[in-house]
């Protein structure tokens, strides 16, 4: 078979035994970063379809994963891209807004699936049959060409937005928690497009040394899940 050895069609040939026709792959991008958005994606694809050097996006070089998004695109029945905002990470927390951001990109496809396959331990409001996979985007085909579609994406945004908040170096660590973006954020402050949640995030934004009664505020985490 093509592609890794670890990364391959038998949680899609189960479901197709089971009857199920139209199986997508979801996966989101961005749980971790202090900056911008959270992405997902959603993919349909033919079943054994050749997809060579397929695997979950963070196991590949960006050239590499700029060339299977290209693939997937164009072998997939159908596959969509959504992002949540950061003020949506920041009201609802970057687990729910993960699932959010699966559910609006499995709704934008234009097939209807009948089987949902997802990265890690959740399932998504959505009326059909699932099944959460964790590590899932190094086990199914389906959900490392989400997995791909939505780092690519992600990539691409954070590339662009670098322009407009220059001094961050957003095109370099996409808005990972990098020394290089701890110093700017200590230097500039943060942007409308930081999480506030996030705990570095939240101590530029609070005036810690300020005259005002902190008592029984307590340091937010830093989300990693």
């Amino acid at each position: 078979m093509a592609g890794n050895p670890t990364c391959g069609w038998k949680l899609e040939k189960a479901a197709a035994q089971c009857g199920f026709l139209r199986i997508a792959g979801c996966d989101e991008v961005g749980r971790g970063p202090m900056f911008g958005p959270v992405v997902a994606a959603a993919v349909i694809l033919p079943l054994g379809c050749r997809l060579t050097g397929l695997n979950d996006s963070k196991q590949l070089c960006e050239n590499k994963r700029n060339e299977l998004d290209a693939v997937v695109r164009a072998k997939a029945l159908a596959f969509a891209i959504a992002a949540v905002d950061v003020e949506t990470i920041d009201r609802i927390n970057i687990r729910r807004a993960s699932l959010l951001a699966m559910r609006l990109a499995v709704e934008q496809l234009a097939i209807a699936p009948d089987y949902l396959l997802i990265d890690g331990c959740d399932t998504i409001d959505w009326a059909c049959p699932q099944e959460s996979v964790i590590h899932g985007d190094g086990t199914s085909y389906s959900i490392a060409a989400a997995s791909v579609l939505a780092k690519v994406h992600r990539d691409r945004l954070l590339v662009e937005l670098d322009s407009m908040y220059p001094g961050y170096g957003l095109a370099k660590h996409k808005g990972y928690c990098s020394r290089e973006h701890m110093a700017a954020l200590g230097k500039l402050g943060p942007t409308p497009l930081h999480r506030k949640n996030w705990s570095p995030v939240a101590q530029t934004v609070l005036d810690f040394g300020s005259a005002m009664d902190l008592d029984g505020i307590t340091e937010p985490m830093l989300h990693l899940d």
